[in-house]
């Protein structure tokens, strides 16, 4: 993908449709006439999202020429979604033509309401002028029908203060630019899917034409070539600055470190080289102990900074998911499997083994280096070569996965808290965490969807965003509360 796209702002289309009926009404009054006050209303809309949307704005719709204009502006664009809002009752006719004619793409239909009107009676001109103003009910409700008969399901539909329909607006661009990414972006495969679970594979034809990655697959010996390029120096940086940023156990071999330091530092150049967004990594396969030694144990800030992700055992379902998250918040996300469950506390501990995102600065002290001892008695080359082992930091967290099944796909989330405490489970990053429920009945409810084991983990409650990502791309949206 292009870096780029990533990184700007999601850009919005404004369709804000008026009446050319009234458009003239007022013009000989002090306070300006219905095109005067409409005017006034889009400064507003523009001055309350523009610093973090970029927004293309055609004017005011009121005549055919103005839609086909705006359609024209947003299509040339490529605008991630449009916004569109009925500023008074105004004549269908443009809002049917723009359901029918404009290319398939995101939309949040807004209704913005007022606590109080400003005129009591319209016996005056004036009054009479800011009655017409107000009447954004009848133009939404008129629009509503068309919306039903025409089937778009891409739409989302909300109503509140000009306050609470912008902070929808904002949520819902969020959803929107990760629809957008999502088509331009490319997956890698290091090296191959993971024959120990065949349920976390995924169809990469469906994956490429329903959601967008393209998926290349990288061989073993693409990441050891990548290896042998690196130089001394650039691997000695890395070692240095892993040793005086966290602590490291006494039983580390610095040989084996050092092994470990290459082949983390070689896979971060290999996605940025390759432009890889989600680097979905096969580390369980004997294939790569065999070639590579080891399994690289660090995640290298370089995927932060490229708002990349990097996830373990080839699950390209969680991969999109820890993609998807990276993208909503901008935050560090972690990649988890449930291990077990201790109903007396109820609550559940869960981490994973291999690489994971360990580079938040806020919570370096969650973070020791340590053999990976789980392939430490193996003949594997750098046999129990380090890795960040990463205790997750406490603090409330939405935990997501992403699921295909028979060539559609589900969202499943809830929330959970992360409870602070100490290392506890050798060789995996982890935590241990208390959903927001009866923790037997969480996971009793996501048996009887049929899932997977691997999650997303992140700090924050973004359901809200994944719940409108799931409407504006046909996947079945599945909270659990």
């Amino acid at each position: 993908m292009k870096e780029l796209k990533k990184f700007q702002k999601a850009k919005a289309g404004l369709l804000l449709i008026a009446s050319p009926r009234f458009r003239d009404m007022g013009a000989e009054l002090e306070e300006g006439s219905y095109d005067d006050r409409k005017r006034s209303v889009v400064q507003a809309i523009e001055s309350s999202l523009n610093k973090t949307i970029d927004l293309v704005n055609p004017g005011i719709v009121y005549e055919r020429e103005d839609l086909s204009k705006a359609m024209d502006m947003f299509s040339a664009s490529k605008v991630d979604f449009v916004i569109a809002e009925f500023l008074s009752w105004a004549e269908d006719f443009a809002w049917v033509r723009f359901l029918r004619d404009m290319p398939d793409m995101p939309v949040i239909f807004v209704n913005s309401v007022k606590e109080r009107m400003t005129f009591e009676k319209t016996l005056e001109e004036n009054d009479f002028v800011e009655f017409l103003c107000n009447g954004t009910l009848v133009g939404s409700l008129e629009a509503s029908g068309s919306i039903a008969r025409q089937g778009k399901k891409n739409l989302k539909i909300v109503m509140g203060s000009r306050d609470e329909v912008t902070e929808e607006i904002i949520s819902f661009s969020k959803a929107a630019k990760v629809r957008s990414v999502l088509r331009e972006s490319t997956f890698g495969i290091l090296a191959s899917y993971n024959e120990l679970m065949w349920s976390t594979y995924m169809d990469s034809y469906n994956m490429f034409t329903k959601i967008g990655p393209e998926i290349r697959f990288i061989a073993y010996s693409t990441l050891q070539d990548e290896i042998d390029s690196l130089s001394e120096s650039e691997c000695k940086e890395y070692f240095d600055e892993l040793k005086s940023k966290y602590q490291v156990t006494d039983d580390v071999d610095e040989d084996k470190f050092m092994a470990s330091v290459r082949a983390s530092l070689a896979t971060a150049r290999l996605a940025e080289k390759m432009g890889i967004d989600a680097m979905i990594y096969n580390d369980v396969d004997p294939a790569m102990f065999q070639q590579i030694g080891l399994r690289p144990g660090f995640y290298h800030p370089s995927f932060g900074k490229n708002l990349s992700v990097m996830v373990p055992e080839a699950d390209m379902g969680a991969g999109t998911m820890t993609f998807i998250l990276k993208l909503i918040s901008g935050k560090h996300v972690n990649f988890i499997e449930p291990f077990h469950i201790e109903s007396a506390d109820n609550t559940f501990a869960a981490g994973h083994a291999g690489p994971n995102d360990h580079t938040d600065p806020d919570h370096v002290g969650n973070v020791k280096i340590a053999r990976d001892v789980r392939f430490a008695k193996t003949k594997y080359k750098y046999a129990g070569a380090p890795f960040a082992w990463y205790r997750i930091p406490a603090g409330r967290k939405t935990m997501a996965q992403f699921v295909e099944e028979n060539g559609k796909y589900k969202v499943v989330c809830t929330l959970v808290d992360a409870i602070d405490g100490e290392h506890i489970f050798a060789s995996y990053s982890h935590g241990i965490f208390k959903p927001l429920m009866p923790v037997k009945d969480l996971f009793e409810k996501i048996l009887k969807i049929g899932t997977t084991q691997h999650f997303a983990l992140v700090e924050g409650d973004y359901r809200r965003e994944l719940a409108t990502l799931s409407q504006i791309m046909n996947f079945e949206y599945l909270e659990i509360n």
